[in-house]
């Protein structure tokens, strides 16, 4: 196992901005379409972080035209430029599952101060 764990070592990502279950993040995405290369931005409630070092994601979710679309993001992907925290939220665990079934005005979560 000290063989593969040395190995993943060389590839974890440094810098990561610290998130958590109920923040609301901004994730920049380099898109390669053709020979060109661009970024794009997917912001969103982050409902679920798996630690498995660098088989770590996260999951976030937005609401787009009026339909929940999820993304699943591989933490340590050199296809992530860079993840920016919009708003941290205040929350009582870890999976937000529950916020699939709601809608509107029910499906704020209580934001936490940033001092």
């Amino acid at each position: 196992m000290k063989a593969i764990e040395q190995i993943e070592q060389e590839h974890f990502k440094m810098g990561i901005t610290p998130f958590k279950s109920g923040d609301t993040v901004r994730v920049h995405v380099s898109i390669k379409e053709g020979d060109k290369e661009r970024i794009q931005v997917f912001e969103g409630l982050v409902i679920r972080k798996r630690r498995a070092g660098l088989r770590s994601t996260f999951t976030v979710r937005k609401i787009s035209y009026g339909i929940g679309v999820e993304r699943i993001f591989p933490l340590h992907s050199p296809v992530l430029d860079k993840i920016e925290v919009v708003q941290r939220g205040r929350v009582r665990r870890s999976r937000l599952y529950f916020m699939r079934t709601l809608k509107g005005k029910a499906a704020r979560l209580k934001i936490k101060r940033l001092v």
